[in-house]
């Protein structure tokens, strides 16, 4: 495993990210959404580093099952989040490699009616990108490697660490 971003990096960036999000949405009734599973590590960071009231909620969308590093069917499912119609919302997950979570995210949130969409992301493969979207706001752009930490996981593991690391061809057993 090789260290790319480091916790000191990621806790400076996480913090100036919310105070950019803050100035976005000051005075603006603002609800958080967070992807399940790998967001929760920066959605708990970010909701604290956001200093304007806001509301909390999560989906659960996965398209990884187990052992393997390619992405399979998606699955989404949005009974967990509270009401947006009327607020602003923001979707915030761990990682955009693809685009393709997001994409369809995006859309299936947007039927709901808020007033705004955007989206934030701890990391961007900007080179990986299949689709004609980008995330609204990033931490960090990252090499085409499949990566750990801070939330990130290969078959449920490696969320718990403080770091983003690349995993190399030992790591994946």
């Amino acid at each position: 495993m090789k260290v790319l971003i480091d916790q000191e990096q990621i806790s400076s960036r996480v913090i100036s990210l919310g105070r950019e999000l803050a100035n976005e949405y000051q005075h603006r009734p603002l609800t958080i959404i967070g992807i399940l599973a790998g967001s929760v590590v920066l959605l708990a960071d970010l909701i604290r580093a956001i200093d304007v009231p806001h509301q909390v909620g999560l989906i659960q969308a996965s398209s990884y099952r187990g052992k393997t590093t390619t992405a399979g069917a998606l699955h989404v499912n949005l009974d967990f989040m509270p009401d947006i119609k009327g607020r602003h919302v923001l979707l915030v997950d761990d990682i955009f490699d693809t685009g393709k979570t997001m994409q369809t995210v995006l859309a299936q949130i947007r039927e709901l009616q808020p007033l705004s969409l955007k989206s934030a992301v701890l990391l961007w493969k900007e080179e990986a990108s299949e689709v004609e979207l980008t995330p609204d706001f990033h931490c960090f752009k990252i090499p085409n490697h499949f990566v750990v930490g801070y939330g990130l996981d290969f078959n449920n593991e490696y969320r718990h660490l403080p770091f983003i690391a690349s995993l190399e061809g030992t790591d994946l057993v």
